[in-house]
């Protein structure tokens, strides 16, 4: 696929999330929504890709949290400026998110830890805040949180389903 091939299928699958997305979200509000969900999804690969460094016997996403040892964080944060665990990457929230009646606050506390990581390293002016825009607990993704979870899972799902290819494209 060439790169104006790419954006226009990008810019066709951001209209299409959009419209199922409509309703009590206005265009500003979406773009929050939409932006933070891209954001969130590159800053989970990218963290993989590290943790894996190229060794396919690593899977970081199908890793259980409990592995991951103090020093692992430590070195991430210190290199990364942030850390997200296994179960918190965009991938394993955008697969269960259909199923998951507390997805709303999940991401905000997810989005709070990964900005908490930074905490006291060089890097916590720079992660402070990055998520402070993507309100999961608003009314305008809906009145109850059954309206509000099915919004953000068209989100996740509509995101997730970008093909963004790979560097050397």
């Amino acid at each position: 696929m060439t790169g104006q091939q790419q954006r226009a299928e990008l810019q066709r699958r951001i209209w299409q999330i959009a419209n199922d997305v409509r309703g009590s979200v206005d265009g500003w509000d979406f773009k929050q929504y939409e932006l933070g969900t891209l954001f969130y999804r590159f800053i989970s690969e990218n963290f993989s890709n590290y943790i894996e460094a190229g060794d396919e016997s690593i899977n970081y996403e199908a890793l259980p949290d409990e592995v991951i040892t103090p020093e692992i964080r430590d070195d991430a944060i210190k290199t990364k400026g942030y850390f997200i665990y296994p179960s918190q990457l965009f991938v394993n929230i955008a697969k269960d998110a259909h199923r998951n009646d507390s997805l709303n606050t999940d991401l905000a506390q997810i989005f709070s830890e990964i900005e908490n990581s930074a905490n006291g390293y060089p890097s916590e002016k720079d992660i402070k805040g990055l998520f402070a825009d993507f309100d999961t607990t608003s009314n305008r993704l809906g009145n109850t949180v059954k309206d509000k979870n099915t919004r953000l899972t068209a989100v996740l799902k509509g995101v997730s389903e970008l093909n963004f290819g790979g560097f050397s494209d």
